[in-house]
């Protein structure tokens, strides 16, 4: 029989509301095994008959049945027949049996591999799930053309039925692959086939492949400074020491790359500069290309949002203009479409398709055939072109709406560095203001900031924030401007 105390140990583990979600049988299970597992009760020890803890315990004899049924069946108790049920002798064999209550504020050493250390000391790459003003790469998605997406969808269910329900090739589905190829060669300038194309779950996993595929720990990879944190931090976990490069107006800086010793790959945003929104020029594209051939090294080109370009058309791709294939490009449909979608993807030398595809298979085998299916449709209906365009022109106005703002409100604090192209804008402080300070007291009044020093990796930058303008309306952008007026107010205070 249980003593008084035990009994009510499993009254109040059965009355917790953090257990209520599980069934009566299986609480009171839990609770007994529980006692078992402090020493609470010893081996050999009887456990009341099941009429007589279901009367103490105001539940069914069947509903304690189920429970010893299940101690029973995971060698917790022994049942004899005529003599009851008692605590088994396999418990003696439990490691740390008796110390669960004794060290329950003992927590067992971190170990991690170097590997695992880096990627945690880095901090991981945060999202910003929510579209909480100025969080950048946020896209709008109260426009997307959701009916068009889901008739699509329905189209590709009711052709493929469960086809669809299967796995899709780790190198991608097809006719997503040949939309893709397509799309580029046009919209980037790009020299992509089908079969040169790599499907993934975003450019963050194609990060990851290039740095564990292409580089081994301690070589060297030349970055933007300052650079996507993202990129960086999928670099360091693998071990590479990345060297920064700086920027001027014109982007990357390759006239110094001959001052550096060599790297084995060569990081760039040339479309887009991340954060600074520069563009790459082509004397300094063409010095890439050939600074990759000379040092038989890599270009590894994120083109993330270059479909949003607001002065004249986008410059074409690093890819496109490499005829020694050295470059890798990496694109992504979470910013002209939706983050939810998840897919991202690769254009590569003919020579890595096959390494990169089954380096892919460790990470997570392949993405959803249904949304890689109805995305290839939504690209070769003209869906795609379409709601980039209409989305070009919405935030275009938004960013000059922020730039307004953010000269009439936060004129005394802030700089805006107006890019021209791109879903946010830079704006360095102006006044002694602490970055971080600000960033985490804007936090806490619903608003979201990137600090600039974090994607700095040398001294010379300016603090500041990237601001988000692609997410929110003209209304929006105001209300929330006059917010972090009034938290730069107070931290100048």
């Amino acid at each position: 029989m249980f003593k008084h105390a035990q009994l009510e140990t499993v009254k109040a583990w059965i009355g917790d509301p953090a257990h209520r979600a599980l069934p009566l049988h299986a609480r009171i299970q839990r609770a007994v095994r529980q006692l078992i597992l402090e020493g609470a009760l010893d081996v050999g020890r009887p456990l009341p008959a099941s009429r007589s803890l279901a009367q103490s315990l105001g539940v069914s004899r069947d509903t304690v049945e189920s429970a010893y049924s299940q101690l029973h069946a995971e060698g917790f108790i022994e049942r004899r027949v005529g003599s009851g049920s008692f605590v088994s002798e396999q418990v003696q064999r439990l490691p740390g049996r008796g110390l669960v209550r004794r060290q329950a504020t003992r927590v067992p050493a971190l170990r991690l591999s170097r590997r695992g250390a880096a990627m945690f000391a880095g901090g991981g790459v945060r999202d910003f799930l929510a579209p909480r003003a100025f969080a950048p790469g946020v896209p709008e998605t109260r426009n997307f053309p959701l009916q068009t997406w889901e008739r699509l969808q329905r189209q590709v269910l009711k052709e493929h039925c469960t086809q669809a329900l299967l796995h899709s090739p780790p190198q991608g589905m097809e006719p997503l692959r040949r939309a893709i190829a397509d799309y580029v060669n046009l919209e980037r300038g790009a020299r992509a086939t089908p079969e040169r194309v790599l499907v993934l779950t975003s450019s963050q996993q194609a990060l990851t492949l290039c740095a564990q595929v292409l580089l081994d720990a301690g070589d060297r990879i030349f970055i933007e400074d300052p650079v996507y944190h993202g990129a960086r931090k999928a670099f360091e976990a693998a071990g590479l020491e990345c060297v920064p490069v700086p920027l001027d107006a014109h982007g990357m800086r390759t006239d110094l790359l001959h001052a550096t010793p060599s790297a084995r790959a060569m990081f760039l945003t040339p479309s887009h500069q991340f954060p600074t929104g520069a563009t790459l020029t082509l004397d300094r594209r063409l010095a890439a290309i050939a600074w990759a051939q000379r040092e038989d090294a890599w270009i590894i080109e994120d083109d993330y949002d270059s479909e949003f370009h607001y002065a004249g058309m986008p410059t074409a791709c690093v890819q496109g203009l490499d005829p020694q294939e050295r470059t890798i490009y990496i694109g992504t449909f979470t910013k002209s479409m939706f983050p939810g979608l998840r897919i991202g993807y690769m254009v590569l030398p003919p020579s890595l398709v096959a390494p990169m595809t089954v380096a892919r298979t460790l990470l997570d085998g392949h993405s959803a055939p249904i949304p890689q299916l109805t995305l290839a449709r939504f690209i070769e209906g003209g869906h795609l072109g379409v709601h980039v365009r209409t989305m070009r022109a919405v935030y275009a106005e938004r960013r000059d709406v922020l730039a307004r703002l953010v000269r009439e409100h936060l004129g005394d604090f802030l700089e805006p560095r107006v890019p021209d192209g791109g879903m946010q804008m830079p704006c360095v402080l102006t006044r002694l203001v602490s970055e971080r300070a600000v960033v985490d007291a804007a936090r806490g009044a619903g608003i979201d900031l990137l600090g600039l020093t974090a994607l700095h990796l040398s001294k010379r930058h300016k603090a500041g924030f990237l601001m988000g303008f692609a997410a929110h309306t003209p209304h929006e952008l105001e209300v929330a401007v006059k917010k972090l007026k009034e938290v730069l107010r107070a931290q100048c205070c």
